[in-house]
């Protein structure tokens, strides 16, 4: 007789394997979405860049132990680039514990072509689409910052149109708390970056996630602890906790009524900046509709709330054709 628990066991690997299966099917036809969104505005191609290998060692198969990453991330130039011209770049992280660049977010990377920004938007680490092992190699708060930068320096080593000394990072979400180490660690990459509704604190986020979530870090292939076991590497991965690195020009937005990044997160990072002296500018939207996603919708708040970040970004970075 079959033992209960081998069988269950092996149909949940079944399961996690065709849901990476569907995961990476779904990205293939996605990423057809994005070509046919953009073609008539940019030039689309996917790359492939290196960064520092998993820092937990059970996210790499034993023949890969302590060889770079290999990351995927999409670029955009605009297709009416001026070969003679030299042009800004924007970096763009995604958002999401687990998700991947979609193209449900074209409209935004088609305002910041219309402007002649060429952009890279990485899938780091962690990121769904690339099979079992890249998601399971996730490391929030961590070495996927690194997997961001080592884009945004692929990208002016690489690309002959984009200018070194205009260079902006933006993100939503998780890809605004990307957003925020990348200029905490590294101000002297950046002239200037856009954190909206951005991940602050994961201490006080795991207060009121579903215990799901919680189990989203606390896996042996992630961090392999339960935040209220060691809540100094949560803190550690808190950009409201680093808030005295900030060198960067920074405009963060938030809306009193997300339901996903609830605004103390935010409200813990603005007191902490304001608190280290540090000079930003930010906007607490009261009940903006969409909620999380408030500004990156169709609404007239939602367009209007993105030309206060394109007028910001385009202070610093001098896009040819600012809107």
């Amino acid at each position: 007789m079959e033992d209960p628990k081998k069988e269950i066991e092996e149909l949940k690997r079944a399961q996690a394997g065709l849901s990476h299966a569907l995961a990476g099917l779904h990205k293939a036809i996605d990423n057809v979405l994005w070509y046919e969104r953009m073609r008539d505005v940019a030039h689309v191609d996917m790359v492939t860049y290196v960064a520092p290998p998993p820092a937990n060692p059970l996210a790499q198969g034993a023949q890969d132990k302590g060889n770079p990453l290999k990351i995927r991330a999409y670029t955009f130039v605009p297709i009416d680039a001026d070969p003679g011209l030299k042009y800004p770049l924007l970096v763009y992280p995604h958002g999401g514990v687990h998700a991947n660049f979609s193209s449900g977010g074209a409209t935004i990377v088609k305002e910041m072509v219309a402007q002649g920004y060429i952009v890279i938007a990485p899938d780091y680490r962690g990121s769904t689409g690339y099979g079992e092992q890249f998601h399971n190699q996730i490391d929030y708060g961590g070495l996927e910052v690194e997997d961001v930068l080592a884009g945004r320096d692929w990208m002016v080593e690489n690309e002959p149109l984009v200018d070194p000394e205009r260079v902006g990072i933006m993100g939503w979400s998780h890809g605004g708390l990307i957003t925020l180490f990348n200029i905490f660690r590294y101000p002297e990459k950046y002239k200037v970056a856009y954190a909206g509704v951005p991940v602050s604190d994961l201490v006080a986020r795991m207060g009121y996630k579903h215990p799901h979530y919680h189990g989203l870090f606390a896996a042996p292939y992630h961090i392999g602890r339960w935040a209220y076991d060691d809540p100094a590497e949560y803190r550690r991965r808190s950009p409201a906790w680093h808030a005295d690195k900030l060198q960067t020009p920074l405009l963060v937005h938030t809306t009193t009524n997300d339901e996903d990044v609830n605004c103390l997160e935010v409200e813990h990072l603005i007191k902490s900046l304001t608190a280290a002296g540090k000079d930003f500018e930010y906007k607490i939207y009261d009940r903006a509709p969409g909620g999380h996603v408030f500004n990156r919708i169709d609404t007239q708040l939602a367009k209007e709330s993105r030309r206060e970040i394109w007028q910001f970004l385009a202070r610093y970075l001098n896009p040819p054709r600012p809107l």
